[in-house]
């Protein structure tokens, strides 16, 4: 099945077995070009809320400067099911992207990649529907095992599922919780990690999900849910 062609209304069994399949479709490639563009993307919710607040903003990777932002509001069907999440967001996601006027060249997703029971984290999945690199920055562990990496800034560790490595577990910053980096599709392990620590300043996470992550809660606080608690 083409990923272009799938339905996101899915009934949970059907989103496990598409998972399955689309998961034969993963590209664990080299980057075929210079990543000059990098956006990040996340999603907010209300408690209790079908609303979904979803945001895309690209950044400069050799300045870290905003370039481009994209936001939407919209409503999604699909329940909360952990490792099912794609399902319930990259609608929301897509349309950000169909409104973004600059398209970088790879995106760093709030979430996983292939660090998930199914190989078929969200960064994979939007990776699959866009045809594009993506990778996953996740801020805990999904699924796998790892040894805590040392605490200096930029080590990293294996995160493991049995015999095959699923991720990268990344120290950013000294005395601080380790990111979950996996790479998504068409993209390596080892260039998910180079990435990700590009867009490392100060803080423990990536500027691309820590803008994202400001954005698009900010545009939740500002828009009135009516299903929010007043």
């Amino acid at each position: 099945m083409s990923i272009a062609n799938h339905s996101w209304d899915l009934s949970i069994p059907e989103a496990i077995a598409l998972q399955k399949e689309l998961r034969t479709q993963i590209q664990l490639t080299p980057l075929d070009k210079e990543i000059r563009y990098v956006a990040g993307t996340d999603i907010s919710f209300n408690k209790f809320s079908d609303t979904v607040y979803a945001g895309i903003v690209v950044l400069d990777l050799t300045t870290l400067q905003e370039v481009a932002r994209s936001m939407v509001v919209t409503e999604t069907h699909f329940p909360y099911v952990p490792g099912l999440l794609s399902f319930r967001e990259i609608p929301a996601l897509l349309q950000a992207w169909e409104q973004l006027t600059f398209k970088p060249d790879l995106l760093i997703v709030d979430g996983h990649g292939i660090a998930h029971p199914r190989r078929l984290g969200i960064a994979t999945h939007l990776g699959l529907a866009l045809d594009m690199p993506t990778i996953g920055c996740g801020k805990s562990r999904l699924t796998g095992t790892y040894t805590l990496p040392d605490n200096e800034p930029g080590s990293t560790s294996p995160l493991w599922d049995r015999q095959d490595q699923i991720g990268i577990v990344l120290r950013s910053k000294r005395n601080t919780l380790p990111l979950f980096i996996s790479p998504g599709h068409k993209i390596t392990f080892a260039e998910s990690v180079t990435i990700v620590q590009k867009c490392i300043t100060k803080y423990r996470l990536p500027e691309t999900t820590r803008k994202v992550h400001d954005a698009v809660n900010a545009l939740r606080i500002a828009h009135k849910d009516p299903a929010s608690p007043s």
